[in-house]
């Protein structure tokens, strides 16, 4: 899985960062070099998606070097970017990697990531990861946390397939078990556990997908960053 592997590394490299006095940087900076090249040796006529799938593995990268300031300006170039043709992948790509560097606006790209990744059908895993975010950025006593816990789950139903479905399905479910044991204390108790799923209304995506936009709207008091209506009237009817 590619997204949530990647933010594992991210994890296990800050907690060798916290072992270690130096942590070697070659395989990074290597990899950087390689990405770099791959991008300016893409022909003009090459589409704006493989661009900006190539300028958001380079911003990854970045933030695995510490170097925040420009991981940020990339991520907001490719928002913004992606966001003017439509390539809401790598929006979503964008606005995880804003919120990744921890800046004063990472909630809120936080919000507009996850807006896009449950409203389009984007790769399931990076919608996961998305709503993983926003499970840790809740008070894990709070009803809401459980709310990106169950959409995610929901959307790996919705829309991942194959041996993507089976691994998203064990992750997801993993993530509500322990949303669920910091929220209530709830043990591994099969019955106790649909109690809870049952009594927080989270098997139905009816009333669980509305609880999440109204929990991203808190995360964004002011001006969003796209006119969400607008989005919604264009989606197909069908």
């Amino acid at each position: 899985m590619k997204y949530l592997q990647l933010e594992n590394e991210a994890v296990q490299g800050e907690a060798e960062c916290a072992s270690d006095a130096v942590r070697p940087r070659q395989p990074e900076e290597a990899r950087l070099a390689q990405l770099e090249a791959e991008l300016a040796q893409l022909p003009a006529t090459a589409p704006l998606a493989q661009r900006l799938t190539l300028r958001n593995d380079i911003g990854y990268i970045l933030l695995d070097l510490e170097r925040g300031e420009e991981a940020w300006q990339l991520g907001h170039d490719s928002f913004r970017q992606a966001l003017e043709a439509r390539l809401w992948e790598q929006a979503v790509q964008g606005c995880d990697i804003i919120y990744q560097c921890e800046r004063d606006d990472a909630i809120k790209a936080l919000a507009h990531g996850v807006w896009l990744a449950v409203t389009y059908p984007i790769d399931p895993e990076l919608s996961v990861l998305m709503l993983k975010h926003l499970v840790q950025e809740t008070p894990p006593k709070a009803d809401a946390a459980a709310i990106p816990a169950a959409a995610a789950a929901y959307l790996v139903e919705l829309r991942a397939t194959g041996k993507q479905r089976e691994d998203l399905k064990f992750f997801t479910a993993g993530m509500l078990a322990e949303v669920a044991k910091k929220h209530s204390e709830v043990v591994d108790n099969k019955d106790i556990f649909d109690f809870w799923v049952e009594r927080l209304e989270l098997n139905d995506p009816a009333k669980v997908l509305p609880r999440l936009g109204k929990v991203l709207d808190v995360l964004v008091p002011d001006s969003w960053w796209f006119d969400r209506d607008t989005l919604r009237d264009q989606l197909p009817s069908d």
